[in-house]
C-alpha cells in the first residue's frame, strides 16, 4: 500500500471514529540497584510519588521530574530490560540554567553542546550560537548508565501544544518566557520606532505563540 493510500485511509478512519486521549504518564527505567537509584533521582530534585513493597519479588518506585506530566518507575519485579538500556529526554526552558543546577547537587553532566545530540564525535561546545530551540543540550546517566538528554526548547514546533491553551510548569518557566518576549519586543520596539501602549497584550501574544509553535506578532 502506497503512503498516500495509508494517509487517506487515515483521514477517513479519523473522520468517523472518536479519538480516545492517550496520556504518557509512565516511563519504565531498567536498574539493577533501587537502593541506588532511589539515592540517585532524589539528588537530582525529582518527586518521590511512591515506593511499594510487595514480598520478596515486586517492588515499585516512582519519581516526576519537577513540571513534568510523565513519571518515572523502577523497582525490583516490573521490567525484564537490561539496566543501562534507557535512552530519554528531558525538556528546560533556559539549558545553562539547568546545567548549573545539575552541577550543584552533584550530577556528573556534560558540559552545555550543541551540534549532534547523539554523536559524542560531533557535540560542539557550549549552546546553540544562535539559541535556536531544539538545538542546545546536556547528558547525564544514572548509575546504571541510563542516559538522560536534556534539551533546551523555547519556541516549539506547531502542533505540539493546542494553541488555544497556555501553561507554564513553574514560576521559572515564566520568567524565562517573560525574558525571551521582553527582548522581542524591544525589537518590535525599535522596527516601529515607538512604544506600543498595549504592550502587555503584545507580551501576551508572543508567549502564547512561543508555546503554540504558531506565527510570532511582529
Amino acid at each position: 500500500m502506497s503512503q498516500t493510500a495509508i494517509g487517506i485511509k487515515q483521514q477517513k478512519y479519523d473522520a468517523g471514529a472518536a479519538r480516545a486521549d492517550m496520556k504518557l504518564e509512565v516511563a519504565l527505567i531498567p536498574v539493577s540497584d533501587v537502593d541506588r537509584a532511589k539515592e540517585f533521582y532524589t539528588r537530582l530534585g525529582w518527586r518521590l510519588d511512591r515506593d511499594i513493597v510487595m514480598g520478596n519479588d515486586f517492588r515499585l518506585v516512582q519519581f516526576t521530574p519537577p513540571g513534568s506530566g510523565c513519571s518515572v518507575t523502577f523497582g525490583k519485579g516490573i521490567t525484564a530490560a537490561a539496566p543501562g538500556g534507557l535512552r530519554n529526554t528531558l525538556i528546560v526552558s533556559d539549558i545553562e540554567a539547568a546545567h548549573k543546577e545539575l552541577v550543584a547537587r552533584g550530577i556528573n553532566a556534560s558540559e552545555v553542546f550543541h551540534g549532534s545530540p547523539f554523536s559524542p564525535a560531533r557535540r560542539i561546545s557550549g549552546p546553540d550560537p544562535e539559541r535556536q530551540s531544539y538545538l542546545s543540550y546536556v547528558t547525564f546517566e544514572d548509575p546504571d548508565g541510563n542516559m538522560w538528554l536534556v534539551q533546551e526548547v523555547t519556541l516549539r514546533l506547531p502542533g505540539r501544544i493546542d494553541p488555544a491553551t497556555t501553561t507554564f510548569a513553574s514560576a521559572n518557566d515564566l520568567a524565562s518566557a517573560m525574558r525571551r518576549a521582553a527582548a522581542a519586543y524591544g525589537k518590535h520596539e525599535k522596527r516601529n520606532g515607538e512604544h506600543d501602549a498595549n504592550w502587555l497584550d503584545w507580551y501576551a501574544a508572543y508567549m502564547a505563540a512561543e508555546q503554540a509553535g504558531t506565527e510570532l506578532p511582529m
